[in-house]
């Protein structure tokens, strides 16, 4: 009895010193993937953030919603149609990508933050709208460019909101829509990631952590213990050269490098499945994930072997 009293004591020792290193900094999380459809694993997810927030931290929940947008489209009689892997948003599919991220998703987040004794504030059009962007366009083979309807990008962060809330104790959650910078009051739907990142930018964050459906980057997706601890942006850039990073992984490696480009000090893609990866990613010295950091930054790794050990 006594001894697993002491373990659990020597744990605690064990992140106090990450915990006085965190205090007071920013750590924004964007929430979203299966996560999201599985109770169990959101529930552990939201404790993390509680005691993040508990400890001293300021965690920011940055979040989407795809999935339930679908079927929320599929229940309205709409059929998704994607662009490039972009959903083409018309004004029908924008009321409902509106109200199943404010109104659904992001109060359910808010309402379990607060079950789980901490406290949580949703900040979007229905309360404070903080994102400000404009519409995206993409071009083609030839040049031309493609209209995605009402989708946009951030261009403007609202930092003051967000501050003041976690000053107070108050867990910030943003949903993915921006106000267009060009139609007032009018809404753009925004992909969670570069939204997520846009937010750790402009609050100069400590950490931008992507919680995703795979344990981190891997040498070989099918081999789950290929795992790479630690990478720098030039490592990045080599992996997507040849191949090893490719598909739905390439837009969030992108948005952790333009993060660090932009002062945030480190980035995280970890498993959001796993219990409590969040307290593991940041509390321990190995982690669970794969963390990209900046090439002059003192925890700098080289990438020898297929799973390089990081001090974090």
């Amino acid at each position: 009895m006594h001894e697993e009293a002491i373990r659990k004591a020597d744990v605690l020792i064990a992140a106090l010193g990450y915990i006085r290193k965190f205090h007071g900094r920013f750590t924004v999380i964007k929430l979203g993937g299966s996560v999201m459809e599985d109770p169990g694993s959101l529930s552990a997810l939201l404790v993390d953030v509680v005691f993040m927030q508990t400890v001293g931290m300021r965690p920011v929940v940055v979040h989407g919603g795809g999935k339930a947008i679908t079927v929320a489209m599929e229940k309205a009689g709409l059929t998704p149609h994607w662009v490039k892997g972009r959903r083409y948003t018309d004004d029908a599919t924008l009321e409902i990508v509106a109200r199943v991220l404010a109104e659904e998703i992001n109060a359910d987040i808010e309402r379990h933050i607060n079950k789980y004794g901490g406290r949580a504030s949703g900040l979007h059009h229905k309360t404070h709208q903080c994102l400000y962007g404009r519409k995206l366009m993409l071009t083609d083979g030839d040049g031309s460019l493609i209209d995605l309807g009402r989708v946009g990008e951030v261009t403007e962060v609202d930092t003051i909101p967000i501050e003041n809330l976690c000053l107070a104790g108050v867990v910030p959650v943003l949903p993915s829509l921006a106000e267009d910078e060009d139609e007032e009051g009018k809404l753009l739907n925004v992909n969670a990631d570069t939204a997520a990142a846009a937010v750790a930018q402009a609050l100069q964050a400590e950490k931008l952590v992507f919680l995703t459906d795979t344990p981190g980057i891997l040498m070989d997706r099918n081999e789950p213990t290929s795992l790479i601890s630690g990478l720098t942006p030039e490592e990045c850039h080599d992996l997507m050269a040849r191949g090893v990073i490719d598909k739905g992984m390439i837009p969030k490696v992108e948005a952790c490098l333009n993060s660090i480009e932009a002062g945030v000090r480190k980035t995280h893609i970890i498993d959001g499945r796993l219990r409590h990866s969040l307290l593991l990613e940041i509390f321990t010295e190995s982690g669970v994930g794969t963390e990209i950091v900046h090439d002059d930054n003192p925890d700098r790794i080289s990438i020898q072997g297929r799973r390089p050990v990081l001090v974090r």
